[in-house]
């Protein structure tokens, strides 16, 4: 599976939580399967992924919004690791972790990461969230809607080809807009949901 099309399988099932999405190519190839309010992508960001979304998920904690799902690349969790061990302790339910585990750093020239000998979803184990894997889009799609239903935290540990989707565009919105934009949507939710 190709990591733009796990991209297409996420987008089709999370249109109304909040999506933070790690850095670099994972948020490009995210904001050109489709750029939507509701997606915060954090540029030049990495290893926050699982912090920013921790922290979300626990403010959309007892409200309608249902879940804070989380895109993370192996590369960006290798480098902060304390961010899925934090998760575990703080253990919001309302959070999803998608790992996207192409066992390189696919925007630096495809340096193999040590995921390509460490088995994530057993370190996500080994600190207690909740593990499910898929192999393929129709796994993802069959985790994901399984985790936006059931009390986590989760951690979909799935495997993607290396590799960027030729052609995608950078992605050059002003952190600034983009970060209000996403805020002006969560606010808009919370407060049709209250």
């Amino acid at each position: 599976m190709k990591r733009i099309e796990a991209l297409r399988a996420i987008v089709e099932t999370t249109a109304d939580v909040p999506v933070i999405a790690t850095c670099a190519a994972t948020s490009r190839e995210l904001a050109a399967v489709e750029d939507r309010d509701n997606h915060l992508y954090l540029l030049d960001a990495m290893g926050l992924a699982i912090s920013v979304g921790t922290g979300i998920a626990q403010t959309i904690k007892d409200t309608a919004v249902s879940r804070a799902v989380v895109i993370e690349g192996d590369g960006s969790l290798l480098m902060n690791p304390g961010s899925a061990i934090t998760a575990s302790y703080l253990a919001p339910e309302n959070l999803v972790i998608v790992l996207l585990d192409n066992g390189v750093y696919a925007s630096t020239a495809s340096i193999p990461t040590q995921a390509v000998s460490i088995d994530l979803g057993r370190f996500a184990e080994s600190v207690d969230l909740k593990v499910l894997r898929a192999e393929n889009t129709e796994e993802l799609s069959l985790a994901l809607k399984q985790t936006l239903t059931e009390n986590g935290p989760w951690f979909i540990h799935t495997r993607t080809e290396p590799g960027n989707e030729p052609g995608t565009k950078l992605l050059l919105i002003d952190p600034v807009v983009h970060g209000s934009r996403f805020q002006t949507w969560l606010t808009a939710h919370l407060a049709e949901a209250s």
